[in-house]
Protein backbone atom coordinates (compact mmCIF):
# COMPACT_ATOMS: atom_id res chain seq x y z
CA UNK A 1 0.00 0.00 0.00
CA UNK A 2 1.12 3.64 -0.46
CA UNK A 3 1.68 5.88 2.21
CA UNK A 4 -0.67 8.52 2.80
CA UNK A 5 -0.25 11.89 1.41
CA UNK A 6 -0.90 15.09 3.62
CA UNK A 7 -1.97 17.62 1.43
CA UNK A 8 -0.48 20.74 2.99
CA UNK A 9 -1.61 24.14 1.41
CA UNK A 10 -5.00 22.74 2.05
CA UNK A 11 -4.87 22.44 5.49
CA UNK A 12 -2.86 25.64 6.09
CA UNK A 13 -6.17 27.38 3.78
CA UNK A 14 -8.37 25.89 6.11
CA UNK A 15 -6.78 27.03 9.23
CA UNK A 16 -6.54 30.76 8.40
CA UNK A 17 -10.44 30.61 7.86
CA UNK A 18 -11.25 29.47 11.57
CA UNK A 19 -8.37 31.99 12.92
CA UNK A 20 -9.86 34.85 11.20
CA UNK A 21 -13.29 35.10 10.11
CA UNK A 22 -14.48 36.60 7.42
CA UNK A 23 -18.64 36.59 8.94
CA UNK A 24 -18.20 36.99 12.66
CA UNK A 25 -18.27 41.07 13.68
CA UNK A 26 -17.19 42.27 16.76
CA UNK A 27 -20.16 43.62 19.48
CA UNK A 28 -17.94 46.59 20.09
CA UNK A 29 -18.58 49.71 17.70
CA UNK A 30 -15.34 50.90 16.01
CA UNK A 31 -14.78 54.35 16.63
CA UNK A 32 -14.79 55.61 12.88
CA UNK A 33 -18.44 54.60 13.36
CA UNK A 34 -19.27 56.48 16.75
CA UNK A 35 -17.56 59.60 14.81
CA UNK A 36 -19.78 59.32 11.79
CA UNK A 37 -22.83 59.16 13.94
CA UNK A 38 -22.00 61.89 16.04
CA UNK A 39 -21.72 64.17 13.15
CA UNK A 40 -25.23 63.24 12.01
CA UNK A 41 -26.66 63.96 15.64
CA UNK A 42 -26.54 68.12 17.84
CA UNK A 43 -27.53 67.71 21.43
CA UNK A 44 -28.98 71.36 20.96
CA UNK A 45 -31.02 70.85 17.93
CA UNK A 46 -31.86 66.84 17.96
CA UNK A 47 -35.09 66.93 15.43
CA UNK A 48 -33.83 67.75 12.08
CA UNK A 49 -37.06 66.54 10.42
CA UNK A 50 -38.90 69.46 11.89
CA UNK A 51 -36.54 72.05 9.95
CA UNK A 52 -36.25 73.36 6.54
CA UNK A 53 -32.20 74.89 6.71
CA UNK A 54 -32.93 76.75 2.68
CA UNK A 55 -36.37 77.65 3.34
CA UNK A 56 -34.73 79.42 6.51
CA UNK A 57 -31.73 81.10 4.92
CA UNK A 58 -33.78 82.53 2.30
CA UNK A 59 -36.33 84.22 4.71
CA UNK A 60 -33.14 85.61 6.86
CA UNK A 61 -31.75 86.98 3.72
CA UNK A 62 -34.80 88.11 2.25
CA UNK A 63 -34.77 91.00 3.98
CA UNK A 64 -31.99 92.38 3.06
CA UNK A 65 -32.65 92.06 -0.95
CA UNK A 66 -35.62 93.91 -1.17
CA UNK A 67 -33.99 97.12 -1.67
CA UNK A 68 -32.90 95.47 -5.33
CA UNK A 69 -34.15 95.91 -8.62
CA UNK A 70 -36.99 94.08 -10.29
CA UNK A 71 -34.90 91.10 -11.49
CA UNK A 72 -33.91 90.20 -8.14
CA UNK A 73 -37.30 89.79 -7.03
CA UNK A 74 -38.22 87.84 -10.03
CA UNK A 75 -35.51 85.61 -9.13
CA UNK A 76 -36.53 85.05 -5.60
CA UNK A 77 -40.04 84.73 -6.68
CA UNK A 78 -39.07 81.78 -8.63
CA UNK A 79 -36.58 80.44 -5.57
CA UNK A 80 -39.18 80.26 -3.53
CA UNK A 81 -41.35 78.46 -5.84
CA UNK A 82 -39.00 76.26 -5.89
CA UNK A 83 -38.40 75.67 -2.21
CA UNK A 84 -41.85 75.44 -1.00
CA UNK A 85 -43.11 72.93 -4.48
CA UNK A 86 -44.94 70.94 -1.50
CA UNK A 87 -47.89 73.24 -1.18
CA UNK A 88 -47.02 75.58 1.35
CA UNK A 89 -47.91 79.23 0.47
CA UNK A 90 -45.33 80.90 3.57
CA UNK A 91 -42.51 79.36 5.20
CA UNK A 92 -44.06 80.00 8.60
CA UNK A 93 -46.44 77.64 7.64
CA UNK A 94 -44.25 74.83 6.63
CA UNK A 95 -41.36 75.07 8.84
CA UNK A 96 -39.47 76.66 12.04
CA UNK A 97 -35.77 77.78 11.94
CA UNK A 98 -35.46 76.23 14.57
CA UNK A 99 -36.67 72.76 16.02
CA UNK A 100 -36.39 71.04 19.23
CA UNK A 101 -38.98 68.65 19.66
CA UNK A 102 -42.29 67.87 17.35
CA UNK A 103 -45.28 69.45 18.74
CA UNK A 104 -47.63 67.15 20.86
CA UNK A 105 -51.00 65.92 19.38
CA UNK A 106 -53.53 67.57 20.52
CA UNK A 107 -55.99 65.96 23.27
CA UNK A 108 -59.63 65.22 22.58
CA UNK A 109 -62.25 67.37 23.34
CA UNK A 110 -63.47 67.53 26.75
CA UNK A 111 -60.00 65.85 28.27
CA UNK A 112 -58.92 66.94 31.80
CA UNK A 113 -55.66 66.10 33.13
CA UNK A 114 -56.51 64.98 37.02
CA UNK A 115 -52.88 65.52 38.10
CA UNK A 116 -52.91 68.92 37.02
CA UNK A 117 -55.87 69.64 38.67
CA UNK A 118 -54.63 67.96 42.18
CA UNK A 119 -51.36 69.72 41.59
CA UNK A 120 -53.17 73.31 41.46
CA UNK A 121 -55.60 72.61 44.12
CA UNK A 122 -53.06 71.91 46.47
CA UNK A 123 -50.40 74.41 45.37
CA UNK A 124 -51.57 76.89 43.65
CA UNK A 125 -49.28 79.39 42.00
CA UNK A 126 -49.73 82.51 40.07
CA UNK A 127 -53.00 82.68 37.62
CA UNK A 128 -53.88 79.37 39.63
CA UNK A 129 -57.05 78.64 42.08
CA UNK A 130 -56.12 78.32 45.71
CA UNK A 131 -52.83 79.27 47.68
CA UNK A 132 -50.22 80.90 45.69
CA UNK A 133 -47.46 79.13 48.25
CA UNK A 134 -47.40 77.01 50.90
CA UNK A 135 -48.79 78.01 54.50
CA UNK A 136 -45.74 77.88 57.28
CA UNK A 137 -46.58 77.53 60.87
CA UNK A 138 -45.42 80.48 62.89
CA UNK A 139 -43.87 80.27 66.25
CA UNK A 140 -46.47 81.10 68.98
CA UNK A 141 -45.80 84.44 71.00
CA UNK A 142 -46.34 83.40 74.67
CA UNK A 143 -46.81 86.92 76.48
CA UNK A 144 -44.45 87.11 79.62
CA UNK A 145 -47.16 89.06 81.41
CA UNK A 146 -50.56 88.62 82.67
CA UNK A 147 -52.94 90.11 80.39
CA UNK A 148 -55.43 90.50 83.89
CA UNK A 149 -54.81 90.78 87.77
CA UNK A 150 -57.60 90.44 90.28
CA UNK A 151 -57.12 91.24 94.16
CA UNK A 152 -58.71 87.88 95.97
CA UNK A 153 -58.14 88.76 99.29
CA UNK A 154 -59.08 85.85 102.30
CA UNK A 155 -57.65 83.39 99.40
CA UNK A 156 -56.31 80.16 101.88
CA UNK A 157 -52.62 79.57 101.20
CA UNK A 158 -53.66 75.46 102.04
CA UNK A 159 -52.19 73.10 99.05
CA UNK A 160 -55.24 70.63 99.93
CA UNK A 161 -57.48 72.69 98.45
CA UNK A 162 -59.14 73.56 94.65
CA UNK A 163 -60.18 77.22 95.47
CA UNK A 164 -61.38 78.19 91.55
CA UNK A 165 -63.20 77.00 88.87
CA UNK A 166 -63.58 78.53 85.15
CA UNK A 167 -67.19 77.30 83.52
CA UNK A 168 -68.71 77.04 80.11
CA UNK A 169 -70.77 80.01 80.64
CA UNK A 170 -67.65 82.12 81.31
CA UNK A 171 -67.76 82.71 84.86
CA UNK A 172 -65.00 81.69 87.70
CA UNK A 173 -65.93 80.95 90.68
CA UNK A 174 -63.37 81.55 93.52
CA UNK A 175 -64.08 80.81 97.11
CA UNK A 176 -62.47 83.73 99.84
CA UNK A 177 -62.83 82.23 103.16
CA UNK A 178 -66.54 81.25 103.71
CA UNK A 179 -67.49 82.93 100.96
CA UNK A 180 -68.08 82.07 97.34
CA UNK A 181 -67.43 84.78 94.49
CA UNK A 182 -68.35 84.70 90.79
CA UNK A 183 -66.89 86.74 88.63
CA UNK A 184 -68.30 87.44 84.92
CA UNK A 185 -65.48 87.58 82.50
CA UNK A 186 -67.34 88.94 79.93
CA UNK A 187 -68.87 92.04 81.72
CA UNK A 188 -66.66 92.20 84.58
CA UNK A 189 -69.41 91.67 86.71
CA UNK A 190 -69.07 90.26 90.42
CA UNK A 191 -71.84 88.19 92.07
CA UNK A 192 -71.84 87.66 95.76
CA UNK A 193 -73.36 83.47 95.44
CA UNK A 194 -73.15 82.19 99.70
CA UNK A 195 -71.50 82.11 102.35
CA UNK A 196 -71.31 79.96 105.53
CA UNK A 197 -73.13 80.78 108.88
CA UNK A 198 -70.09 79.44 110.94
CA UNK A 199 -67.59 81.87 111.25
CA UNK A 200 -64.89 79.18 111.79
CA UNK A 201 -66.24 76.92 108.90
CA UNK A 202 -64.68 77.71 105.30
CA UNK A 203 -64.92 77.07 101.75
CA UNK A 204 -62.72 73.83 100.32
CA UNK A 205 -63.41 73.39 97.26
CA UNK A 206 -65.83 74.64 94.14
CA UNK A 207 -66.54 72.86 90.97
CA UNK A 208 -68.81 73.99 87.70
CA UNK A 209 -71.08 71.17 86.48
CA UNK A 210 -70.08 70.98 82.50
CA UNK A 211 -71.34 71.73 79.40
CA UNK A 212 -73.98 74.35 78.79
CA UNK A 213 -76.62 72.83 79.72
CA UNK A 214 -75.15 72.83 83.46
CA UNK A 215 -73.22 75.96 83.22
CA UNK A 216 -75.49 77.63 85.55
CA UNK A 217 -74.96 75.68 88.55
CA UNK A 218 -71.76 75.07 90.73
CA UNK A 219 -71.15 72.88 93.43
CA UNK A 220 -69.61 73.23 96.36
CA UNK A 221 -67.27 71.52 99.05
CA UNK A 222 -67.38 72.68 102.89
CA UNK A 223 -65.28 72.47 106.32
CA UNK A 224 -68.22 70.95 107.54
CA UNK A 225 -67.84 67.73 105.18
CA UNK A 226 -71.58 68.41 103.26
CA UNK A 227 -70.74 69.33 99.40
CA UNK A 228 -73.91 71.94 98.15
CA UNK A 229 -75.26 72.36 94.55
CA UNK A 230 -76.17 75.83 93.56
CA UNK A 231 -78.22 78.11 91.28
CA UNK A 232 -76.16 81.00 90.01
CA UNK A 233 -78.67 82.66 88.12
CA UNK A 234 -81.44 82.38 91.32
CA UNK A 235 -78.48 82.70 93.64
CA UNK A 236 -80.30 79.62 95.94
CA UNK A 237 -79.15 76.19 97.22
CA UNK A 238 -80.83 73.39 95.19
CA UNK A 239 -79.66 70.66 97.65
CA UNK A 240 -76.64 69.74 100.33
CA UNK A 241 -75.33 66.71 100.13
CA UNK A 242 -73.60 64.63 103.04
CA UNK A 243 -71.28 61.44 103.49
CA UNK A 244 -68.29 62.62 104.65
CA UNK A 245 -66.99 63.07 108.17
CA UNK A 246 -63.99 65.73 107.84
CA UNK A 247 -63.79 68.86 104.92
CA UNK A 248 -64.55 68.61 101.38
CA UNK A 249 -61.05 69.47 99.55
CA UNK A 250 -61.66 67.90 95.97
CA UNK A 251 -64.66 67.84 93.37
CA UNK A 252 -64.68 66.15 89.88
CA UNK A 253 -68.13 66.23 87.48
CA UNK A 254 -68.53 63.21 85.29
CA UNK A 255 -71.81 64.01 83.63
CA UNK A 256 -74.76 64.29 86.16
CA UNK A 257 -72.24 62.50 88.81
CA UNK A 258 -70.50 64.52 91.38
CA UNK A 259 -66.94 62.65 93.12
CA UNK A 260 -65.98 64.19 96.39
CA UNK A 261 -62.77 63.76 97.66
CA UNK A 262 -62.21 64.49 101.73
CA UNK A 263 -59.97 64.96 104.31
CA UNK A 264 -61.83 61.22 106.06
CA UNK A 265 -59.60 59.74 103.26
CA UNK A 266 -62.42 58.23 100.91
CA UNK A 267 -64.42 59.15 98.00
CA UNK A 268 -68.06 59.82 97.26
CA UNK A 269 -69.72 59.34 93.69
CA UNK A 270 -72.94 61.49 94.22
CA UNK A 271 -75.77 61.69 91.56
CA UNK A 272 -77.73 64.84 91.99
CA UNK A 273 -80.36 63.64 90.00
CA UNK A 274 -81.84 61.08 92.85
CA UNK A 275 -83.25 61.60 96.15
CA UNK A 276 -80.60 59.33 97.48
CA UNK A 277 -77.96 60.95 96.02
CA UNK A 278 -74.67 58.61 97.38
CA UNK A 279 -74.42 56.06 94.85
CA UNK A 280 -71.00 54.72 95.94
CA UNK A 281 -67.85 55.56 97.53
CA UNK A 282 -64.06 54.41 96.59
CA UNK A 283 -61.83 53.41 99.79
CA UNK A 284 -57.78 52.94 99.14
CA UNK A 285 -55.96 55.83 100.19
CA UNK A 286 -54.76 56.38 103.63
CA UNK A 287 -54.73 60.28 103.89
CA UNK A 288 -56.59 63.18 102.69
CA UNK A 289 -57.73 63.16 98.73
CA UNK A 290 -56.82 66.34 97.44
CA UNK A 291 -57.09 66.31 94.01
CA UNK A 292 -59.49 64.54 91.65
CA UNK A 293 -59.70 64.09 87.66
CA UNK A 294 -62.29 62.12 85.51
CA UNK A 295 -61.18 61.29 82.16
CA UNK A 296 -62.45 62.92 79.05
CA UNK A 297 -64.08 59.57 78.05
CA UNK A 298 -65.62 59.42 81.26
CA UNK A 299 -64.45 56.12 81.82
CA UNK A 300 -61.46 56.31 84.70
CA UNK A 301 -61.44 58.71 87.83
CA UNK A 302 -57.59 59.52 88.80
CA UNK A 303 -57.10 60.61 92.69
CA UNK A 304 -54.37 61.92 94.40
CA UNK A 305 -53.61 62.17 97.99
CA UNK A 306 -51.63 62.91 101.06
CA UNK A 307 -50.45 59.85 101.44
CA UNK A 308 -48.16 60.05 98.01
CA UNK A 309 -50.15 57.71 96.19
CA UNK A 310 -52.33 58.10 92.84
CA UNK A 311 -54.78 55.61 92.44
CA UNK A 312 -57.58 54.83 88.93
CA UNK A 313 -60.97 54.38 89.54
CA UNK A 314 -62.78 52.11 87.21
CA UNK A 315 -66.56 54.32 86.38
CA UNK A 316 -68.21 50.53 85.08
CA UNK A 317 -67.88 50.32 89.07
CA UNK A 318 -69.02 53.47 90.81
CA UNK A 319 -72.00 52.13 91.91
CA UNK A 320 -70.07 50.16 93.84
CA UNK A 321 -69.60 50.41 97.88
CA UNK A 322 -66.07 50.94 99.29
CA UNK A 323 -65.12 50.30 95.90
CA UNK A 324 -61.46 48.88 95.38
CA UNK A 325 -58.68 50.90 93.23
CA UNK A 326 -58.21 49.26 89.87
CA UNK A 327 -54.45 51.19 89.71
CA UNK A 328 -52.85 52.38 92.00
CA UNK A 329 -48.97 54.10 91.76
CA UNK A 330 -46.88 55.18 95.04
CA UNK A 331 -43.64 56.80 92.96
CA UNK A 332 -43.95 60.00 94.16
CA UNK A 333 -42.39 61.18 97.40
CA UNK A 334 -44.98 63.87 98.38
CA UNK A 335 -48.41 64.45 98.25
CA UNK A 336 -49.86 64.63 94.92
CA UNK A 337 -52.57 67.26 94.54
CA UNK A 338 -52.27 68.11 90.69
CA UNK A 339 -53.62 65.83 88.25
CA UNK A 340 -54.41 65.91 84.50
CA UNK A 341 -55.83 64.05 81.67
CA UNK A 342 -54.42 64.44 78.08
CA UNK A 343 -57.11 65.55 75.67
CA UNK A 344 -54.59 64.61 72.78
CA UNK A 345 -54.10 60.74 73.92
CA UNK A 346 -56.73 59.90 75.70
CA UNK A 347 -54.91 57.19 78.18
CA UNK A 348 -52.26 59.88 79.35
CA UNK A 349 -52.40 61.35 82.94
CA UNK A 350 -50.18 64.02 84.71
CA UNK A 351 -49.14 64.01 88.25
CA UNK A 352 -47.35 66.40 90.43
CA UNK A 353 -45.95 65.77 93.46
CA UNK A 354 -44.93 68.34 96.40
CA UNK A 355 -42.13 69.72 97.64
CA UNK A 356 -40.32 66.91 98.88
CA UNK A 357 -41.13 64.79 95.12
CA UNK A 358 -41.17 68.34 92.83
CA UNK A 359 -41.77 66.06 89.83
CA UNK A 360 -44.11 66.03 86.91
CA UNK A 361 -44.91 61.95 85.84
CA UNK A 362 -46.67 60.68 83.08
CA UNK A 363 -48.79 57.51 83.19
CA UNK A 364 -50.62 55.51 80.32
CA UNK A 365 -53.68 54.12 81.67
CA UNK A 366 -54.62 51.51 79.17
CA UNK A 367 -51.57 49.67 80.03
CA UNK A 368 -52.27 49.40 83.57
CA UNK A 369 -50.39 52.29 84.46
CA UNK A 370 -47.04 52.22 82.98
CA UNK A 371 -44.71 54.92 83.45
CA UNK A 372 -43.90 57.47 80.49
CA UNK A 373 -41.71 60.21 82.12
CA UNK A 374 -40.53 61.71 84.77
CA UNK A 375 -39.45 65.38 85.16
CA UNK A 376 -37.84 66.54 88.27
CA UNK A 377 -39.13 70.09 87.93
CA UNK A 378 -37.27 71.72 91.02
CA UNK A 379 -39.64 73.06 92.96
CA UNK A 380 -43.32 72.04 94.52
CA UNK A 381 -46.05 71.27 91.72
CA UNK A 382 -49.07 72.62 92.78
CA UNK A 383 -51.57 72.38 89.67
CA UNK A 384 -51.40 71.02 86.02
CA UNK A 385 -53.54 72.15 82.75
CA UNK A 386 -53.25 71.02 79.49
CA UNK A 387 -53.13 73.41 76.39
CA UNK A 388 -56.15 72.02 74.38
CA UNK A 389 -54.67 73.84 71.46
CA UNK A 390 -50.62 72.57 71.02
CA UNK A 391 -49.08 69.36 72.82
CA UNK A 392 -48.23 71.41 75.74
CA UNK A 393 -48.65 70.95 79.60
CA UNK A 394 -48.79 74.30 81.95
CA UNK A 395 -47.70 73.66 85.23
CA UNK A 396 -48.13 75.98 88.53
CA UNK A 397 -45.38 75.93 91.18
CA UNK A 398 -43.96 77.37 94.76
CA UNK A 399 -41.48 78.31 96.73
CA UNK A 400 -38.75 79.35 95.62
CA UNK A 401 -39.85 81.27 92.36
CA UNK A 402 -43.62 80.65 92.08
CA UNK A 403 -43.74 80.38 88.46
CA UNK A 404 -45.67 79.10 85.57
CA UNK A 405 -44.12 76.24 83.43
CA UNK A 406 -45.08 74.95 79.92
CA UNK A 407 -43.55 72.07 78.78
CA UNK A 408 -43.56 70.45 75.18
CA UNK A 409 -45.28 67.01 75.14
CA UNK A 410 -44.16 64.25 75.35
CA UNK A 411 -40.18 65.45 75.36
CA UNK A 412 -41.04 67.43 78.39
CA UNK A 413 -38.55 70.27 77.41
CA UNK A 414 -39.44 73.96 79.14
CA UNK A 415 -41.08 75.85 76.33
CA UNK A 416 -41.25 79.22 78.73
CA UNK A 417 -42.02 80.38 81.89
CA UNK A 418 -43.88 82.72 83.33
CA UNK A 419 -43.20 85.00 86.61
CA UNK A 420 -45.46 87.35 88.42
CA UNK A 421 -46.60 85.60 91.73
CA UNK A 422 -45.19 86.78 95.07
CA UNK A 423 -46.83 83.53 96.60
CA UNK A 424 -46.57 79.53 95.67
CA UNK A 425 -49.31 79.25 92.85
CA UNK A 426 -51.86 77.67 94.44
CA UNK A 427 -54.67 76.82 91.30
CA UNK A 428 -55.00 76.70 87.06
CA UNK A 429 -58.08 76.48 85.60
CA UNK A 430 -58.70 77.30 81.42
CA UNK A 431 -61.09 79.17 79.66
CA UNK A 432 -64.02 77.75 77.90
CA UNK A 433 -62.41 79.18 74.56
CA UNK A 434 -58.54 77.27 75.88
CA UNK A 435 -56.71 80.47 74.89
CA UNK A 436 -55.89 81.62 78.73
CA UNK A 437 -55.01 80.50 82.39
CA UNK A 438 -56.22 81.48 85.61
CA UNK A 439 -53.72 81.15 88.29
CA UNK A 440 -54.67 81.15 92.34
CA UNK A 441 -51.72 82.73 94.07
CA UNK A 442 -50.74 82.72 97.73
CA UNK A 443 -50.08 86.45 97.62
CA UNK A 444 -53.96 86.51 96.95
CA UNK A 445 -54.30 87.31 93.75
CA UNK A 446 -55.85 85.69 90.39
CA UNK A 447 -54.00 86.23 87.12
CA UNK A 448 -55.19 85.55 83.75
CA UNK A 449 -52.48 84.57 81.07
CA UNK A 450 -53.07 84.23 77.48
CA UNK A 451 -50.75 81.96 76.98
CA UNK A 452 -52.73 78.92 75.20
CA UNK A 453 -53.19 80.84 72.28
CA UNK A 454 -56.47 81.01 70.09
CA UNK A 455 -57.45 78.60 67.16
CA UNK A 456 -57.19 80.42 63.79
CA UNK A 457 -61.36 80.23 63.70
CA UNK A 458 -61.58 81.84 67.01
CA UNK A 459 -59.08 84.82 66.83
CA UNK A 460 -61.75 87.13 66.40
CA UNK A 461 -63.91 86.67 69.31
CA UNK A 462 -60.43 87.08 71.37
CA UNK A 463 -61.00 90.36 72.19
CA UNK A 464 -64.20 89.93 73.90
CA UNK A 465 -62.95 87.09 76.25
CA UNK A 466 -62.54 89.02 79.42
CA UNK A 467 -63.70 91.99 78.48
CA UNK A 468 -63.40 95.45 80.29
CA UNK A 469 -60.57 96.91 78.88
CA UNK A 470 -56.76 98.45 79.65
CA UNK A 471 -58.51 100.35 82.42
CA UNK A 472 -59.71 96.74 83.93
CA UNK A 473 -56.28 94.86 84.33
CA UNK A 474 -56.58 95.32 88.46
CA UNK A 475 -59.85 94.68 89.80
CA UNK A 476 -60.80 93.73 93.23
CA UNK A 477 -63.41 90.42 93.94
CA UNK A 478 -64.69 92.71 96.81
Amino acid sequence: MSPLKLNTNTNITDLESILNPVDVKSSVMPRWQRKAMAAASDRFIPTRQGMDFEGARHKMEGSENESEGEERTKRDSVLRAGLFANGCVDAEEGSRVLAYKQKAPAPRDGYVNNLQVLYTANHGGPGLDGPSQKRIKTARKIPCAPSRVLDAPDLLDDYYLNLTSWGANNCVAVALGPTVYVWNAASGGIQELMTLEEPEDYVCSVSWLPGEQGAGHVAVGTSTGATELWDVAASRALRRMDGHAARVGALAWNGSTLSSGSRDATIVHHDVRVRDHAVGSCVGHAQEVCGLAWSPDGTTLASGGNDNAVMLWSAAQSGVRAQAPAHAFTEHCAAVKALAWCPHDRHVLATGGGTADRCIKLWNASRGGASLNSLDTGSQVCALAWNPHEKELLSGHGYAENQLAIWKYPTMAKVKELKGHTGRVLGLCVSPDGSTVLSAGADETLRFWDCFGTPATKKSSKAKGLGGGPKANLMHLR
